[in-house]
């Protein structure tokens, strides 16, 4: 009998199956809640304001490919604001090559961004979304460097870098 067709797979396949139908997650149309009344838009005002794929990742809570922005190697003196209300959320001095792919941060500018549990892949993860329009960022992770030991892992099409 083949090693890969064991009764420990035939179990598992079905287990999975049923699991996958229970915590299918469900599609979100906006990551958070805006803080300000300027920026509570309608699904239709954000499609218009933004390229499918920023709206994708900041109003749906998507992910870009890995190693796909340009802000992932951006090494200069500035600010990355957000993509979809130009909120500054993270200076230069606080970003480090994380080898992830993404543009990774040890720390946001104080009040930038805000944080929700998320379930999506049943893991529990901590996401994080602009503080002021909502817009999904990325996720939180307790790998980072000091002094905060923290990674924002940022998809890259959800900023935008404004040279000092």
């Amino acid at each position: 009998m083949n090693q890969f067709l064991t009764r420990r797979i035939f179990i598992l396949i079905p287990i999975m199956s049923i699991l996958k139908v229970i915590f299918k997650p469900l599609k979100v149309f906006a990551s958070s809640f805006a803080s300000d009344e300027e920026w509570k838009l309608s699904q239709e005002e954000w499609k218009n304001r933004l390229s499918p794929e920023v709206y994708y990742i900041l109003r749906e809570e998507g992910t870009e490919r890995a190693f796909s922005s340009n802000l992932n190697n951006e090494k200069r003196k500035g600010t990355f604001h957000c993509a979809g209300c130009d909120l500054p959320l993270f200076s230069s001095d606080a970003k480090f090559d994380s080898g992830t792919g993404w543009p990774s941060f040890w720390e946001p500018i104080q009040g930038s961004v805000a944080t929700k549990v998320d379930f999506k892949l049943i893991v529990p993860r901590t996401e994080y979304h602009c503080s002021r329009c909502g817009g999904h960022q990325g996720h939180v992770f307790n790998d980072g460097p000091r002094p905060t030991g923290k990674r924002y892992c940022n998809n890259g099409l959800a900023l935008k870098f404004v040279l000092e």
